[in-house]
């Protein structure tokens, strides 16, 4: 049999559905634990993150509309191709994280899990914060929860895939888009699970992922005014301080940095209301009569 040629995978960016190499043309050296080449990644610029959020404010109107059963069945899709791509992202979270295939495989199935929970929360999470509320007065006054828009997502930098997952469903769970700046050091599974979107249900503009420097990438996207929220999971103390200044300029809701020592332990539903709004609407019952109400 005769010696085949390594076939070399180019990783590009996601944005808008489409995968892109950086507006710049550059690109930078991805290693693994040991120091060893792995790939080249792109090296996403100022322009990059200004495309995605425009990718990102076209897909918010119909991803937001969809009703909250929908969103749920297109992300349990998405779980349905990463079950399938299983071995590609143990090798990979592996050669990104420095764990043994077993740890890996570890990783990757937690992962998946936790994007089928938040799969099942999409048409549940409105019952839990929102609700009917007693008022004096003839009135119906129901409270219900609505996404607040775009929402910049700056992933963990130690955990590839499982870090990720677990700030990136929870924004798309609740009918928010992101642009997401995926771990500079280690972007090769976040690059992959871009794939995996474009080929799921997942209509292009939703999630869009950028890698390189997350500095500078961040930078833009927190001044950004038509970015609606960042989540500042991925930035250092100074970083983060930062980009909070700078996202107050136009009142982005900003979730800081918070120290999180296992990525697997049950998330509860704090990212997920992190990003939401709440929307209250008053509507008079009828004039009432001698029983007491119209109805």
């Amino acid at each position: 049999m005769s010696e085949r040629l390594t076939v070399l995978k180019t990783y590009k960016l996601y944005v808008g559905g489409k995968f892109p190499r950086s507006e710049s043309g550059r690109v930078y050296e991805v290693t693994d634990s040991k120091g060893n080449w792995l790939a080249n990644a792109p090296l996403s610029s100022r322009k990059d993150a200004r495309d995605a959020v425009v990718a990102a404010r076209k897909a918010f109107g119909g991803w937001s509309g969809a009703t909250a059963y929908n969103r749920g069945q297109v992300l349990y899709r998405v779980a349905e191709m990463l079950e399938g791509r299983r071995a590609q992202f143990v090798h990979e979270v592996a050669d990104a994280e420095g764990l043994s295939k077993s740890k890996a495989a570890e990783q990757v199935d937690a992962t998946i899990d936790r994007w089928v929970w938040y799969a099942g929360w999409t048409d549940k999470i409105a019952q839990v914060v929102g609700g009917g509320n007693p008022v004096a007065g003839p009135f119906f006054n129901l409270s219900s929860p609505e996404p607040t828009g775009v929402v910049a997502v700056l992933a963990p930098q130690k955990s590839s895939f499982l870090g990720l997952v677990s700030v990136l469903a929870p924004v798309i769970a609740t009918g928010n888009t992101a642009v997401v700046v995926a771990s500079e050091n280690t972007p090769l599974p976040a690059l992959s699970l871009a794939e995996v979107l474009a080929t799921s249900d997942v209509p292009g503009g939703v999630v869009n992922i950028l890698s390189g420097r997350t500095a500078e990438i961040a930078t833009p996207l927190a001044a950004h005014q038509d970015v609606n929220a960042i989540d500042l999971a991925g930035a250092d103390e100074v970083l983060a301080k930062e980009l909070e200044i700078a996202a107050a300029d136009n009142l982005k809701r900003v979730l800081r940095p918070q120290p999180v020592d296992d990525w697997s332990a049950a998330p509860g539903t704090d990212r997920m209301t992190a990003f939401l709004e709440t929307k209250t609407v008053w509507h008079p019952t009828g004039s009432l009569g001698a029983s007491g109400s119209a109805y």
